[in-house]
Formats: C-alpha cells, sequence, structure tokens
C-alpha cells in the first residue's frame, strides 16, 4: 500500500517545519495542497517521469484519503519538491539541504522513470533491400546512351556531323 494524497501534503508540511501538534491544517489548506501535488505530477508527466499517480478527478474537491499509488523509491523526490512547491503559500523559506535532497531525488526518478520518446532518424535503414532514389550521394547517375547509325561520326560539339 502506499501513501494517501493527504499524508504526501502532511509529510510535506512536516519538511517545512510546520507540525501538525504546531499548527492545524485546515481542510481548505489540505485540498490546496493536494492540488499543487496533482499540477506536480501532470508536470512530470509532460517532462516524461510516469509514475502510476491518479490525479483528482474534480479539482475543488480533491479527496486527501486517496491512495496515491506512487512507488516507494518516488516518496522522496515528491514529498521535498511538493514543499518547495507549497512553502510560499505559508510564507516559509526552504532549506538548502531540502533543496539537495529535492534535486537528487529528482535526479533519480529520472534515471528510473523517465521514458524517452522513441523516433526514427531519417537516415535510418529501414529494412532489408530499402533502396532510397532521393539519395544518390555514392553512386553516379546512370547516362543515356547515344545511339547513332554506323556510318555517321560524333562532332565534339555534342552532335552528329
Amino acid at each position: 500500500m502506499s501513501f494517501t494524497k493527504g499524508e504526501l501534503v502532511h509529510s510535506a508540511l512536516d519538511e517545512l517545519g510546520i507540525a501538525d501538534y504546531d499548527f492545524d491544517v485546515i481542510p481548505e489548506q489540505l485540498q490546496s495542497g493536494i492540488r499543487k501535488l496533482d499540477a506536480m505530477i501532470m508536470n512530470w508527466n509532460g517532462r516524461g517521469i510516469i509514475l502510476s499517480y491518479p490525479i483528482s478527478g474534480t479539482p475543488n474537491t480533491p479527496d486527501p484519503d486517496s491512495d496515491s499509488n506512487i512507488p516507494d523509491v518516488a516518496w522522496e523526490a515528491v514529498v521535498t519538491n511538493l514543499a518547495i512547491r507549497i512553502a510560499p503559500s505559508y510564507g516559509k523559506t526552504v532549506s538548502p539541504d531540502t533543496k539537495i535532497t529535492a534535486k537528487n531525488a529528482m535526479n533519480t526518478l529520472i534515471a528510473k522513470y523517465a521514458q524517452t520518446p522513441e523516433m526514427q532518424l531519417p537516415s535510418m535503414p529501414k529494412g532489408a533491400a530499402y533502396k532510397n532514389i532521393d539519395d544518390r550521394r555514392w553512386t553516379r547517375d546512370p547516362e543515356s546512351e547515344i545511339l547513332l547509325p554506323v556510318d555517321e561520326t560524333i562532332d565534339p560539339s555534342g552532335g552528329p556531323v
């Protein structure tokens, strides 16, 4: 079982030094954190970091108890990067250690989960016996034959005499 979306937001708040015993998180702040979490994961999806995180169906009332489906290896990257995203909302400054941890965890995610788009270069061979008729750099164009009657000779200017 992975963490819930609400647990991820609470962990990000803990990373900022906003503990539950010292600061009560109201439901609107929790929902705002989940919306920022959804936006961050959608941004990562666009960058090729594909996690199995389900985006909230209703952006106005996301469910904090819904399962996040993120793998354990992605927990630190999600929490620390979310803390960086929500810190301005609470008037907090992120510590340099959190920034370094977020960067290192993100590099781990990129190495593990980033999917490069598949592409085929135009000069790549396309299969057996493929002949590209537009690319004749290595062969000479065939010359057309000039057939002359036996009794005529060729003038050096190009025509029969």
